[in-house]
């Protein structure tokens, strides 16, 4: 790709809010300093208010008034950090498009090495966190533990210590838009999805403001959708479970019909039966969770609600829309 022609490309940067009324100016402000200074290089910003019950929306009005080149993209309510991600990149015309996080953990300056990527040839720049400061030792210890284990049981290898935040060139775009799942994982679906991939190294900063979006149930929540959306290692071990206690059942009968038959000592044995019934029955339970929890996932798609619901656009000219954009627009 020539300089020519990568000066004359349009990049969208998508940027999904929820309750960011203490730095979305600050962030939109920052990456105006960081990537207006690549040369002739067209940008918009395509900002996602995932259902903000703070000041977030009419911020998100007035700097777009302000700035033709910012689209707003309004929810109807809080469809979750994934699907307001989905909403931008759907929404996104641009010929690359750049996730990142509204909370400037991600540093902007990031994607100049990204964008220098994907003009070397590289269709996917993953940002990959060499640090991750201002989080408690705890999820950073869980995080390095949830990137590991989901590699081991995983159908595909997801890049360690990853987010969200990356590059896409338009044509990973145009595929990750024709996967329909419901319960989204980002991340491993581009990972899925192959092409060039390389990762950009950066150390993460703290939060410039306001409070975490993932506490511990959301981030629970988020490893199960990785995990079940990228593996049937549980249903395997449901298997293997059924197994074990199968394994178990015959050693305690062939134990119980050794001393009734063959020795004088035979008391009934209560601790023994309570052991092996709560046993029993944990496993079968553990292995019904896990099989519901599929089971689950299918249910929602199979009643193929839309991803989420747009309460509002602002900043986008229909006719001045690319043909996928306008398509998607009109759905």
């Amino acid at each position: 790709m020539s300089n020519s022609e990568f000066q004359r490309k349009l990049i969208s940067v998508v940027i999904p809010c929820l309750n960011e009324e203490e730095v979305i100016e600050v962030t939109y402000q920052r990456l105006i300093d960081t990537l207006c200074s690549v040369p002739a290089t067209e940008f918009e910003w395509i900002f996602v208010d995932d259902g903000s019950r703070d000041r977030t929306p009419s911020i998100l009005r007035g700097l777009q008034t302000a700035d033709p080149r910012v689209r707003v993209v309004l929810l109807s309510r809080n469809f979750g950090h994934q699907m307001a991600v989905t909403a931008g990149v759907e929404h996104a015309a641009g010929d690359a498009v750049v996730l990142i996080d509204a909370d400037l953990q991600d540093p902007p300056e990031t994607i100049l090495e990204m964008l220098s990527q994907w003009r070397s040839g590289a269709d996917v720049a993953y940002g990959s966190r060499i640090d991750r400061a201002g989080e408690t030792a705890f999820k950073r210890w869980t995080a390095r533990i949830f990137y590991r284990a989901i590699n081991r049981i995983a159908d595909t290898a997801i890049p360690l210590d990853t987010g969200d935040f990356r590059l896409m060139d338009r044509k990973v775009v145009n595929a990750l838009l024709e996967l329909p799942e419901r319960d989204r994982f980002i991340r491993g679906m581009v990972a899925w999805l192959g092409f060039r991939q390389r990762p950009v190294h950066y150390r993460r900063a703290a939060r410039a403001g306001g409070q975490t979006k993932y506490p511990l149930r959301k981030m629970v929540r988020f490893a199960l959708d990785g995990i079940l959306s990228f593996s049937i290692m549980p249903l395997r071990l449901a298997t293997w479970f059924g197994f074990a206690t199968a394994s178990l059942a015959i050693l305690a009968i062939t134990y119980a019909l050794f001393v009734r038959l063959l020795t004088s000592a035979w008391v009934p044995g209560w601790t023994f039966l309570l052991i092996a019934v709560c046993s029993i029955g944990g496993v079968q339970l553990l292995c019904l969770g896990m099989v519901g929890e599929y089971i689950g996932r299918i249910y929602g798609e199979a009643k193929r609600r839309p991803l989420y619901v747009v309460r509002e656009r602002l900043g986008f000219a229909t006719s001045g829309l690319s043909r996928t954009r306008r398509r998607r627009l009109a759905v």
